[in-house]
């Protein structure tokens, strides 16, 4: 029984400590910033692009958004201990050393440029990078802790993700890629003030200012209105580059609406719960916007 032991344990260990570094990727987050980034592509392509090159995005993407997300886990080490949300992580818990961390994130942001360049071409691989580097040192290191547009601003490296999966099928950016952008650009406001709206307390005991905190859930609600109503917009803006037809005009008019709608549900109950179920649809609705982009140019 004791070879059985010594076997077993290491096991755990390592599979323990395997599972710390997946969590400091957030592959929850990863997930959404790739459905933004194949759908221009089968756009750009006019239909299905190179399974190989569709297979480089997705992994080059997912390996430097993980970085990214890493780099993020260990400049935020000691504020993410003051949040319930957040003190979970396995910084804060101390399962992985934070030098450790730092050398995994910038491991896979490395690994990610090369696996780009040499797959795909140079601007996208320029593009990813630039999230990177935006998303760490103007978003988490100069914007988040000092004013209350930080996820405005931000908001930019997320959407990144739009113009890379475009520049790796045409090797440049045009409208229908920068309107993709803007759509992602513009709905991250509303969806991450919706987030802080939750855990409003937790960003106040940390000192960061989100809007929830500085100006209020009522002034919040308004904005996410606001921004709701933009992004539809911009959805709408795609379908003058000519590049999608009837079928995305329809879907994108049904979310929109439905998308408005329940923004105006908070402003009216500008709640927590309310705040979170209007997160979690937003999730879905810029999943489907960017769904109904490949379906259409498949129709067509």
């Amino acid at each position: 029984m004791q070879p059985t032991l010594r076997l077993e344990r290491p096991a755990r260990s390592y599979l323990a400590t395997a599972g710390a570094y997946l969590r400091l990727t957030k592959p929850r987050v990863i997930e959404l910033l790739l459905v933004t980034a194949v759908p221009p592509m089968i756009l750009a392509q006019g239909g299905m692009p190179p399974l190989g090159l569709i297979a480089a995005v997705v992994i080059g993407g997912a390996l430097a958004a993980g970085g990214a997300n890493t780099i993020n886990c260990w400049i935020e080490r000691d504020r993410d201990q003051l949040m319930r949300r957040t003190h979970d992580r396995p910084l804060p818990r101390g399962e992985i050393v934070p030098a450790r961390a730092l050398a995994f994130g910038i491991v896979l942001n490395v690994i990610a440029f090369a696996l780009l360049a040499t797959t795909a071409n140079l601007l996208a691989a320029a593009l990813t990078l630039s999230a990177t580097l935006f998303y760490v040192f103007v978003y988490t290191l100069w914007l988040k802790p000092r004013t209350v547009q930080n996820i405005v601003i931000g908001g930019a490296a997320g959407a990144v993700p739009a113009l890379v999966g475009w520049a790796a099928v045409r090797n440049d950016l045009a409208s229908p890629a920068l309107v993709l952008f803007l759509v992602v650009f513009c709905w991250t406001p509303a969806h991450f003030w919706a987030l802080a709206m939750k855990y409003r307390d937790d960003y106040a005991a940390a000192g960061v200012p989100m809007l929830p905190v500085v100006r209020g859930e009522a002034a919040t609600a308004r904005q996410i209105a606001n921004y709701a109503m933009i992004t539809v917009a911009c959805t709408f803006a795609l379908t003058l580059t000519g590049y999608v037809g009837r079928f995305y005009a329809a879907v994108v008019f049904v979310l929109g609406v439905l998308f408005v709608a329940r923004a105006f549900r908070l402003v009216a109950d500008p709640t927590p719960a309310r705040a979170i179920r209007f997160f979690a649809w937003s999730n879905v609705y810029l999943m489907l916007v960017f769904v109904a982009v490949a379906v259409d140019t498949f129709l067509r």
